[in-house]
């Protein structure tokens, strides 16, 4: 059984340079909330440095990437009876006092899943305050109309990796992952589910050290796939109603 009714759970891959002050932040922002890291085959001491800051830790035994990690963060948080989870990478990217906006929308019956936006805008949140690389653009712009054609609404920042979930969303999100984007999944899934989603704009920050996994041409191949897979289901949903 769970230990409170909050985890907050962290894929990470070869990031023992990142995860003390992501652990540290945790502890001081969401005291109350258990912290469990999913360590994905790292090659460093990522285990050791989040065991050494109070988190629960699942280790595989080789690098399985980041869809997995994920799934495993929300099965976790199912079978251990959480009442809601929270994720953020381990990069540093996710402020905590963002993520505890989102579990506080959930927790207020808001939504079932809460997303952070870089690209949504409200009060204190301007327009163009996160500037992407050019690749990044391009391949942004091309993944928000392939979401409003499936998702038929607009769906600014399908990527993003900072989620706030209720129970009823479980289910959905901790089925494994089959897409090279399972952000991208996790919206498909939580809309043939009939969940709320809600799209929050909150502040992000650069990585804090070390290299992005994502950058450059396999940032832009990505963004290329999922576009694919998105037509692709949209033409499935529509042959479903005929």
């Amino acid at each position: 059984m769970a230990k409170g009714e909050t985890v907050v759970f962290i894929p990470a891959w070869n990031e023992e340079g990142n995860l003390p002050a992501v652990l540290d932040e945790l502890a001081e922002g969401l005291p109350d909330a258990d912290v469990i890291v999913i360590d994905d085959g790292s090659t460093d001491e990522t285990a050791a440095v989040a065991r050494g800051h109070g988190a629960e830790v699942v280790s595989f035994g080789e690098n399985r990437g980041l869809r997995v990690g994920i799934a495993a963060g929300y099965a976790y948080a199912e079978r251990h009876g959480y009442e809601f989870v929270g994720r953020v990478d381990a990069d540093g990217q996710h402020p905590v006092d963002e993520l505890k906006r989102l579990l506080d929308i959930v927790r207020a019956g808001e939504a079932d899943v809460a997303i952070g936006s870089r690209f949504a805008t409200g009060d204190g949140y301007e327009a163009y305050r996160y500037v992407p690389s050019r690749s990044r653009r391009l391949g942004t712009s091309a993944l928000r109309r392939g979401m409003r054609t499936v998702l038929g609404r607009p769906f600014l920042d399908a990527t993003s990796g900072m989620y706030a979930a209720n129970r009823r969303a479980l289910p959905a999100l901790a089925i494994p992952y089959t897409s090279a984007a399972p952000e991208v999944e996790s919206l498909l899934r939580l809309r043939d589910a009939g969940l709320v989603v809600a799209e929050v704009p909150v502040h992000m920050r650069e990585r804090a050290s070390g290299e992005s996994k994502l950058r450059g041409n396999k940032a832009v191949r990505l963004v290329l796939t999922v576009v694919g897979t998105l037509l692709l289901y949209g033409v499935w949903r529509r042959m479903r109603r005929t």
